[in-house]
């Protein structure tokens, strides 16, 4: 085991990448007030407006309570509505309010820009091929 470097692993480097991105999305977004965690609420209710607070929950892999709070200052920002769902009266849907639905003019062409920066001098090829890759893993440790 004394060959074992902790920042050559793979999950150590997952993360390491993956803190940068939220960091550099973080600092551009910040204008409009939006974190990370939010941008991947926003970007499923943009496709999948309705949905409940467990569907975005399983949608974006965070759990319920986190989900939850990060719906929550979206109410607060005026982004997001609840109303009771029609037909569980034990749960509710989330829709965009208009500004909800504006933000994304502005948030989508920085998240391009900030994925174009990261994969920048990458093939497409290569890019895909990680996709798969890290799929793969996922499903293996599912």
């Amino acid at each position: 085991m004394s060959n074992f470097v902790i920042d050559d692993t793979l999950g150590f480097v997952l993360n390491k990448v993956n803190g940068k991105l939220k960091n550099e999305l973080l600092k551009k977004a910040k204008v409009y007030g939006i974190t990370a965690e939010q941008w991947g609420i926003l970007n499923f209710l943009w496709d999948n407006e309705g949905s409940t607070p467990k569907e975005l929950s399983d949608l974006t892999l965070k759990d319920k309570p986190n989900t939850n709070h990060i719906l929550l200052n979206l109410e607060r920002k005026g982004l997001v509505i609840r109303k009771d769902h029609p037909f569980d009266k034990r749960s509710y849907q989330m829709f965009l309010t208009d500004e909800g639905k504006n933000v994304r003019m502005n948030l989508v062409p920085i998240v391009i820009s900030l994925y174009e920066k990261a994969t920048h001098n990458i093939e497409n090829g290569k890019i895909e091929e990680l996709k798969v890759t890290l799929n793969k893993i996922y499903a293996n440790l599912s």
